[in-house]
Parts: C-alpha cells; structure tokens; sequence
C-alpha cells in the first residue's frame, strides 16, 4: 500500500527534479489497462504531451512516456495519478475492484476521462470498487480547479458530443477526492497531437491547464 512517506518521497522527486542514483525508478503516471473490451488505449499521444506540458508549465520532471498498468497488478501501487480513458465497456472482476480500492483509499489517484461512450459502464463498475460512495458533481471551489490554472466554472467542454455541459464528478473518500471523472469534456482529446484532433489552440491550452491542475492536485493533496 502506498503510504504517507512514500507519497512524501515520490512529491519531493517530482517537484525538485531530483534524479534518482541508477537502478532506482523515477516516478511516472500510468494508463490503465482494463478488461471487458473497451479501448483502454485510446488517445495514444495525449498523455505524453501532458507530460512535456507540466514538465514545461509545473516545472516537473516526469519522464516523457507514461507506463501502462492492468487493474489488478501490484505495480499498481507504484503510480500516484491513473489516467483511464476509452468509448466503450468496462469490465473489473472481484479481485481487480479490490486492487483498485486499496490503491484508492491508500493515496493513489484515478483520472477517468470518458472518451464518448464510457459512462454507463465506468459507474457501474466504480460501484464494485466504492460500493458504499456516489459519484458527486465536483464543487467549483474544490482545489482541483485551483492549481496554477484556475477554473472557477468548473471542467472545461473541449469537444461536443450531445450537447450536454461538461461536468466534472468525484468520489470521496475520507473526504479525500480518490476518482476525478471527466465527462462530456474530453480532455484528452485536447491533449493529443493536432493532426489527430484539429482543436483550436484555445481548446487545447484549456485542456492541458486542466490537466496539469490534476497532476498538480494528486501530487499535492492525495496522500
């Protein structure tokens, strides 16, 4: 389980830059990999211009390609922010939702970013997970939104879909914001290459902002 000192440990690497004596491992962000047939792979190149964007913005030093990580693997714990994406079904057995609860309410950090196509199989399978817990609509004053970038009306819409506004829902546990859930935003979307999404540039600086704040607010306040 990723303790207090660790996620101590793992802030101190990122936000100095300290570089780790050789055959340590440097902290990265991850992409989850899950079951049930659904493109977990999706936005191939978002992540790593997120990466080189808080390495930019945050003065971070995260290395420049995230890792992927399957639900119910150990080396779960080794990753402070989760990014999960895709458009379509997602499955956790018993034991991949308890991995993912104990990553969860031991300071780890999900970032579920729907693709189009995610909502009515990501609550579901969260309910495994937090059976006890709602997903709640984000407040706009909670710090998420108040990082370096500020938000004061909430996620930012990147791409429409069906007209709906974009909203940005959490779980809390022990008031700790464990699952950001970006729905109708897509922002990962923004973050890709803009040959693959011709977003204004506008569009695109908001999704990054966006996403530097979750990086920034797991780093800083998931622990």
């Amino acid at each position: 389980m990723v303790t207090t000192y660790v996620r101590i440990i793992l802030l101190f690497i990122v936000l100095t830059g300290y570089r780790p004596c050789q055959g340590q491992i440097p902290v990265k962000i991850a992409k989850l990999k899950y079951n049930g047939g659904g493109d977990w792979y999706a936005n191939k190149t978002a992540l790593p211009n997120l990466i080189r964007f808080c390495n930019d913005e945050l003065s971070m030093n995260l290395p420049s390609e995230e890792d992927i990580v399957e639900v119910g693997s150990r080396d779960i714990f080794l990753y402070p922010y989760i990014y999960m994406t895709g458009h379509g079904n997602v499955v956790f057995s018993e034991a991949e939702a308890s991995n993912l609860r104990k990553y969860l309410s031991g300071g780890g950090f999900l970032h579920v970013d729907d693709n189009y196509g995610l909502d009515k199989f990501i609550r579901i399978e969260l309910k495994k997970v937090f059976p006890e817990l709602e997903l709640i609509e984000v407040p706009f004053d909670h710090p998420v939104y108040h990082q370096k970038f500020d938000f004061p009306k909430g996620l930012p819409k990147i791409h429409e879909h069906d007209g709906k506004p974009a909203q940005g829902f959490g779980l809390f546990f022990d008031s700790r914001l464990v699952v950001f859930y970006s729905f109708e935003s897509d922002l990962g979307n923004g973050w890709e290459d803009q040959r693959i999404h011709n977003d204004p540039q506008e569009k695109r600086l908001q999704a990054l902002r966006m996403g530097a704040n979750l990086i920034a607010y797991c780093f800083t306040h998931s622990f």
